[in-house]
């Protein structure tokens, strides 16, 4: 197997002016407190199915995707509005790996999955929909969840409303 690259040293001027161009521009600047859709979850009490947040602590938290690529698809992020894993205190990310875990065990658990994914879209051009409060996204998996639909029609098929995920989700984690 064979691997050819092109050389494009030219691009480097045209990718820097262009990541200019979208900091100078985002449409989610800085935002924060009222601004911000996950300062607002955060914000927004205890655990429940109006606010779908499944689970939390004093630092972190883990909210039901409202666009879940599939069924119990959860963010898990600190409470406080850092954009990056680098601005969390030792405490904060401490916490949110803990918050991972429990996430992942809850899963586990509720949905008895083949696998997980689990990751961070670090900035919009790495796929952040919200890029300026840092969250990580863990979802199951199930070997042949990907179908025609997906793959020809571009849409997926949840078998579960998000009420549904709360329920089942909300049952299996721990009381916090």
């Amino acid at each position: 197997m064979s691997l050819e690259q092109l050389w494009a040293g030219w691009r480097l001027e045209y990718v820097q002016a262009a990541s200019a161009a979208e900091r100078a521009t985002s449409d989610s600047g800085t935002a924060r407190g009222p601004d911000c859709v996950f300062c607002r979850i955060a914000a927004s009490g205890p655990p429940s199915a109006d606010n779908g947040i499944v689970w939390r602590d004093e630092l972190s938290f883990a909210v039901l995707n409202a666009f879940p690529y599939a069924s119990g698809h959860l963010l898990v992020m600190p409470v406080r509005h850092v954009e990056g894993l680098d601005e969390l205190t030792g405490e904060e990310a401490s916490s949110l790996w803990s918050a991972t875990l429990v996430a992942l065990d809850g899963i586990r658990k509720a949905y008895d999955p083949d696998g997980m994914n689990m990751g961070a879209n670090l900035g919009r051009a790495a796929g952040a929909g919200i890029p300026k409060h840092v969250h990580l996204h863990v979802l199951p998996r199930w070997s042949g969840d990907t179908n025609f639909m997906t793959s020809v029609a571009n849409v997926r098929v949840m078998p579960e409303s998000l009420d549904q995920s709360w329920q089942r989700l909300h049952e299996v984690l721990p009381d916090n």
